[in-house]
């Protein structure tokens, strides 16, 4: 049974939450703000986060990017009151997998949690024989391992930035619109932006990179896409 935090302030929302997850056949667990979240995050090591922006003690900016740079991927979605675009982004430029805005309907919530979950399974599971370790350059990616290096430095990646490398590099040469991407990599019932790509292309050139060329591995092809070279 999947585990699931819900990091949530207002109670009738979280007792939804958990009254859906039971009733879906997830194990719910919950907190009620930031610091109680991550402690839980810690402790109970659960296999999907549903995080509120706007918490107590922490926010859930805070909670998402703390997580993500002590090198935690557990899948995220975030759960926002607000609707404009630059709240949604910045969601995603912390590491966020996925965002669903309030009000929302509980079978859009399980439908993005099942969607999420079921792509972590499938990167995390992926035993690909010969295929298992592919590489450009000094970029190299074990994917049985879920493990990134270029030269020798490791590099962490989230869960999304992860498949999108791969998607790429496993078609390398190939250049993919941004619509493209979105429906092979994230599917093809995902509601989400172009900007979405964009936003987890950046945050690949920085972590790939070699501090002078952010283009090394990730092409953009003016009014195409992108590509690896």
């Amino acid at each position: 049974m999947k585990k699931i935090l819900i990091i949530e302030d207002e109670p009738n929302i979280r007792e939804l939450i958990l009254y859906n997850l039971k009733t879906n056949g997830y194990d719910g667990i919950a907190a009620e703000d930031g610091i109680m979240g991550i402690t839980m995050v810690h402790r109970e090591k659960p296999d999907l986060i549903l995080l509120d922006i706007m918490l107590p003690g922490k926010t859930g900016y805070d909670i998402c990017r703390e997580l993500r740079e002590e090198g935690n991927n557990t899948p995220i979605i975030m759960i926002t009151a607000k609707t404009e675009e630059v709240d949604k982004v910045l969601g995603l430029e912390f590491g966020a997998d996925d965002y669903i805005s309030k009000p929302f309907g509980i079978r859009e919530l399980m439908a993005r949690i099942k969607a999420v979950l079921r792509r972590y399974e499938v990167t995390a599971d992926t035993n690909m024989s010969s295929d298992t370790v592919v590489s450009v350059g000094d970029l190299c990616m074990n994917v049985e391992c879920h493990e990134v290096k270029v030269g020798e430095r490791h590099i962490d990646l989230t869960l999304k930035e992860f498949e999108l490398l791969r998607y790429l590099v496993e078609n390398r040469g190939h250049v993919f619109t941004r619509d493209q991407l979105l429906n092979n990599v994230w599917g093809i019932d995902y509601a989400g932006e172009t900007r979405t790509v964009d936003v987890h292309i950046r945050h690949l050139r920085q972590k790939l990179s070699d501090g002078e060329n952010e283009e090394q591995y990730i092409e953009t092809i003016r009014g195409k896409g992108y590509k690896v070279r």
